[in-house]
């Protein structure tokens, strides 16, 4: 653990304010859910992933959906990608997401994209990984939340997505977004 040298106090409904600074760093917003762990005299605060409680689950899930498009397979959270299943995934696992990525999960939307076709390929992470010709983007959306994405992507040149890996795509975030219902 890192000090920050930043003291705050606990106020009399026993809240305390993490500074912008450190919220910025981290990535936190305003409504995000924080898990509270305890050792001794020592409080640490984590951001709470509910597709992260899944691990086991959701890397198997890649895995299937990457066996079934032949496609480079990603599931995300609202932070950072989880599991990258295929051929270029190194570039992506563990990376945090970019602001077009933070941009489809508010909006709740999926998104295509065909480079081929003159489509514009969204970053997935901060890294803006090279190569990607085509994508399909599907947030995982449970109760009214969104709680990541499952993304398809191809580095192929000429490669078209089309409604059999929008279907797949959406068929995956479906049975993630089950898991929370």
């Amino acid at each position: 653990m890192k000090a920050t040298g930043i003291v705050r106090r606990i106020d009399e409904l026993g809240r305390v304010v993490i500074p912008k600074e450190i919220r910025r760093t981290l990535r936190i917003k305003e409504g995000d859910p924080l898990e509270i762990f305890t050792e001794r005299d020592e409080l640490m605060l984590k951001k709470y992933s509910p597709i992260a409680t899944l691990d086991r689950f959701s890397k198997a899930t890649a895995r299937s959906l990457n066996d079934l498009s032949g496609l480079l397979a990603v599931i995300c959270d609202t932070d950072g990608i989880l599991h990258a299943v295929g051929e270029g995934r190194k570039d992506l696992d563990g990376k945090g997401l970019s602001e077009e990525m933070d941009r489809i999960l508010k909006e709740r939307r999926s998104y295509i994209a065909n480079a081929s076709e003159g489509g514009d390929i969204l970053p997935l992470t901060d890294a803006n990984e090279e190569g990607i010709t085509a994508q399909v983007i599907v947030p995982i959306v449970a109760g009214g939340d969104c709680f990541g994405a499952v993304a398809v992507l191809s580095k192929e040149d000429g490669a078209k997505m089309n409604e059999h890996e929008m279907n797949l795509a959406r068929l995956t975030a479906d049975i993630l977004a089950n898991q929370f219902e």
